[in-house]
């Protein structure tokens, strides 16, 4: 994921809402979220590349969610997948903070990572770029390629968007959070950060939703848990910059 804004415990009858978008190369070969055949327990995209994924969320309640940090400078090419570590968390038996400990001690095998992990019993968030994992506070999030809340443009963005849906919608619609998934508003240039790839790219990553003609946002999800333990899951994926959207869209109760 690239941009991520989230309700916990925010909203009256849901333990999480979140909506987020993965951007990505259009080439990178990848598979639309549906439950793993060799995992049938598992509800994610896939990483065709790597064999990992961004997103996921099991029926016991496992959920993960990951970013890039992005920091060209420190890039390494021969590090692990960061996919692969969010898939580890997921088919595991492990609670957050115990497997956050054990990350820890092997987070420099990835490049620079968000990652935020839930068990149903507490969310947690974690960054290899400031090494301190926490559990989250009731309240509403954003998360993109920085640490968790920093102010970007896009992240406030999104944000204000999201909160919106939430004060006029109780229970917010698929397409009101597709909605603000959608949004290519770019700021002015003066309020962009400078994360070390120049201002033309920083341009083209600034909106919420990214299109270029070889990079751009390939995902946009939609996921809410009920207090109840109903699960939506909704995802819409684009091949392309003209690409409308192709949606496949899961329910399930946790635990069953």
């Amino acid at each position: 994921m690239c941009n991520i804004v989230f309700a916990y415990g925010a909203q009256p009858g849901y333990r999480l809402i979140l909506a987020g978008n993965r951007d990505e190369f259009y080439d990178r070969p990848t598979e639309p979220a549906g439950f793993w055949p060799e995992h049938p327990r598992l509800l994610a995209g896939r990483d065709v590349r790597y064999g990992g994924t961004w997103l996921g969320i099991t029926l016991e309640g496992r959920f993960g969610a990951v970013t890039n940090f992005r920091d060209p400078g420190s890039q390494r090419d021969h590090l692990l997948s960061r996919g692969l570590m969010l898939t580890d968390y997921l088919l595991g038996v492990k609670d957050p903070e115990t497997f956050l400990a054990d990350l820890d001690r092997a987070g420099d095998r990835y490049n620079g990572f968000n990652v935020l992990l839930d068990d149903s019993s507490g969310l947690f968030y974690y960054s290899n770029r400031n090494r301190r994992w926490r559990e989250l506070d009731k309240g509403i999030y954003g998360l993109s390629n920085h640490l968790l809340d920093t102010p970007w443009p896009k992240v406030m963005r999104i944000k204000a968007l999201f909160r919106d849906i939430l004060d006029r919608e109780t229970h917010p619609s698929v397409d009101s959070l597709m909605t603000v998934l959608a949004d290519r508003v770019r700021p002015a240039d003066q309020t962009l950060p400078d994360t070390g790839v120049g201002v033309d790219w920083e341009r083209v990553l600034s909106p919420v939703f990214i299109t270029s003609p070889n990079y751009g946002t390939r995902s946009s999800t939609v996921l809410t848990i009920r207090d109840t333990g109903e699960v939506r899951f909704t995802e819409r994926s684009f091949t392309s910059p003209d690409d409308p959207g192709t949606d496949v869209e899961w329910a399930f109760t946790l635990g069953r």
